[in-house]
């Protein structure tokens, strides 16, 4: 198993920038594939983005790309999403996830989840 803590959320306004971290413990962590997801405010979860086990593959929502980035350290046993040029639409609670198979896109691939960090941006 991995044990999933994410930071990093906060207030912003449009236009500016966040960067999250999720921390992993537990089984090795280079093991595990992440995404970010996001679930808006009375809206379901939502794929974000998701980086291969080494971090050589990368795949973004098409409402992000260019906007986001997605990285991991292996030997810190962290992924991070830095965010940029953040809009009113992204305002909403941001979770990491772990999964062995390779880059999912649903919430169904992944089985281990942190417990999320709020994201507000203001207008």
């Amino acid at each position: 198993q991995v044990q999933l803590v994410e930071s990093g959320g906060g207030l912003v306004q449009a236009g500016g920038s966040l960067r999250l971290s999720c921390a992993a413990s537990g089984r090795t962590f280079s093991d595990y594939a992440m995404g970010w997801f996001r679930r808006p405010p009375g809206k379901e979860r939502d794929f974000v983005v998701a980086i291969s086990q080494s971090g050589s593959g990368r795949y973004y929502a098409d409402s992000v790309k260019g906007r986001f980035t997605i990285s991991r350290d292996n030997a810190k046993k962290t992924v991070y999403l830095q965010m940029n040029s953040l809009k009113p639409e992204d305002t909403a609670i941001y979770y990491c996830a772990a999964s062995i198979s390779y880059l999912q896109t649903t919430t169904d691939g992944y089985p281990y989840w942190g417990q999320g960090t709020q994201v507000t941006v203001s207008s």
